[in-house]
Parts: C-alpha cells; structure tokens; sequence
C-alpha cells in the first residue's frame, strides 16, 4: 500500500482553553446523548442474520482491509435493518471531544449545544436513509478502547468515530467501504527536538490510545527495530484526546495518532504542531455487527450516495481549514468491495 505524505497548516481556534472546557464536558456528560424526539425501549437493537452469510476474511488472509467490505444494497428487509426503523431511531457510538470531528463547540452560543462534525454529518446522513430523519438518531459517547465491545454488546448499532479498518478488527466487527483516508503522525510541541517518526523519538515519551492501530504500530515498530527500543510507550489512555492533554501537561513528549486527527488538535492548541509526514496509511470505516451484513450493504450504499453529494461539503466545513488542499485526504476514497 503506498505511503501518502499529509502535511498541515494550522491555526489556532482558542488554545488550552477550549481544550481544558472540551475536558470538563467530557467528564460531566452523560454517555448516553439522546438527540430530537426518539425514545428508548432499551433493546439492544443489533445483530440478526442479515440477507446474506455475513462472511470476513481472518487477519491471518487479509491483505487490504478496506476492500473487503460486502457491496452496497438499497434492500431495507434484512433483519438488522428492520429492527431499526421499527424501533424508529438510530444508536451511534460517537465521540463527542475530537475537535471538527465529534464535539460540542464551547464557544456556541446556542441555548443547547448538540454534537457536530465530519463524523456526525455521515451518521446523520445515514439516519436520514434508513429512517427519513437525520435528527431519529441516539448519539452515545464512546471512549477509543469501547469502540468494539460497543457494537459487540449491541450497545449501538454502529461506531461512527474516527476507526481505522484493520485485518485484525475485521475478526471482531464488520465495517463499511472506507469515507476517509489519512496516516498515522507524530504530534509534539513546536519547540521540541522532535523531527517526525524517526530517531528523534529514541528516549522520549510517547502517548497513545488503548486498542488503536497506532498503539499496535509503535509495539511492533520497536520490536522490529523501526522505532528505537527507548521509546517509552507506556503511556496508554482511554481516550485518544487524553494523549493531548498529558502533552500539554508535559508528562510526554509527544503523541502517535491518525494525521487528520492530529491536525484538529494541533488547531486547538497552537503550542503544539505535526512532526515530519504520516507514516502509515489509515482508511476510517463505519464499525457494525459482524453478524448484521444487511445494515452493512444498506450502509454501503448511503456512503455511495454521500461521495457523490454530501461528502465535499463535510469537508470543507470541518476539515479543509486544517488540511492542505493537495492533502490525500481532502478527497473521499475510492470503494473497491469483496
């Protein structure tokens, strides 16, 4: 797979302040984030046999996971499908502090501050295919290592929250065709010595998110002998947004993360900036249900529909501001199923 270079220019939006009240919601909030007029019934609402035989490949045969979702379907009879729109709303697994991704802007003025962001967008956009309203949906906060036992627990219908496709992931959930493509890239403060994912990171500490794919690349680099074997990686956190503020606190020296979602942090606080170009390439997907392939191809389908209209203007709402227009990421990804 090629590599692709992501670089950014970046400006700030209100710094460590917004950060620290972005923090504070984050842990005043309840997880559970009902939106318009839905209803619960409290059923776990996933799963069912789908219309055809829910098959993925293992890791141990998978090449390019992104490519090994099932092709679309406008068919709304499956099982899964079904037990959606007679329920009447959506659940979504979201996060709701990744800035211009999921999150509340502290400096809305809003009687009611609601959630909003590229990721938000498409799972809005879904809500409005299957059940003819972007507003029948129930958002749930989610932090980064809950994303899998969410969708497995039927905790939500699906995660819509900056995922990466990963073989290994495809033995634990299905995802849909890829809606973005960026890389993985180091984040550290502008005047660290730092010069981007190379030997300049022997010695220092870096963060990362519990259950991420950069975790798992910084773990195998250095066995390998890619990232030098002083790296400290035990710094693990929950939630990948953590990473930012135990760098703003200097307790690390710098944070591993997926690019574009570097890139809004760094537009948080203007301290902090990439280092060097991304180093892996990353494709995000909407996790669901290995059992539920009907929701999967339905899914499929509403993100075909959104490359073609709805897409382009996510971006350039939430996006563009913090990603070059040359960037790999400023475009949807081409689809290639099963």
């Amino acid at each position: 797979m090629t590599l692709r270079r992501l670089r950014a220019s970046l400006r700030g939006w209100g710094g460590v302040g917004a950060m620290a009240l972005a923090c504070a919601l984050t842990a005043v909030l309840a997880l559970l984030l009902p939106l318009a007029d839905a209803h619960g019934d409290g059923s776990t609402g996933t799963g069912g046999p789908g219309i055809a035989d829910g098959r993925q490949l293992k890791a141990g045969k998978c090449a390019d996971p992104q490519d090994l979702s099932p092709s679309p379907s406008g068919d709304e009879s499956g099982t899964t499908v079904r037990a959606i729109k007679e329920r009447g709303y959506l659940k979504v697994g979201v996060d709701q502090n990744s800035y211009r991704w999921g999150y509340r802007d502290p400096n809305s003025t809003k009687e009611k501050v609601e959630l909003e962001g590229f990721d938000i967008d498409l799972a809005r956009r879904i809500a409005q295919a299957l059940l003819g309203s972007p507003d029948k949906i129930r958002f749930q906060a989610i932090p980064t290592n809950e994303r899998i036992p969410a969708v497995q627990q039927g905790r939500v219908d699906m995660v819509v929250r900056t995922m990466t496709i990963s073989c290994d992931r495809l033995d634990q959930v299905a995802f849909s065709a890829p809606y973005f493509v960026t890389g993985q890239q180091v984040l550290a403060p502008k005047k660290s010595a730092i010069e981007g994912y190379d030997e300049t990171l022997a010695g220092k500490r870096i963060c990362t998110a519990d259950s991420s794919t950069a975790r798992d690349t910084l773990m195998a680099d250095r066995k390998s002998g890619r990232l030098a074997s002083s790296a400290d990686l035990s710094t693990v956190v929950p939630n990948q947004l953590d990473c930012l503020v135990r760098l703003q606190l200097g307790e690390v020296d710098a944070v591993v993360t997926d690019g574009a979602l570097a890139a809004s942090q760094a537009a948080q606080d203007p301290t902090v900036e990439l280092k060097g170009g991304t180093f892996t390439t990353e494709y995000y997907g909407v996790a669901m249900n290995k059992d539920a392939e009907d929701l999967v191809r339905r899914v499929n389908a509403v993100i075909e529909d959104y490359r073609k209209s709805g897409w382009q203007a996510s971006y350039d709402t939430w996006l563009a501001a913090t990603l070059p227009d040359r960037s790999p990421s400023s475009k949807p990804p081409v689809a290639h199923y099963r």
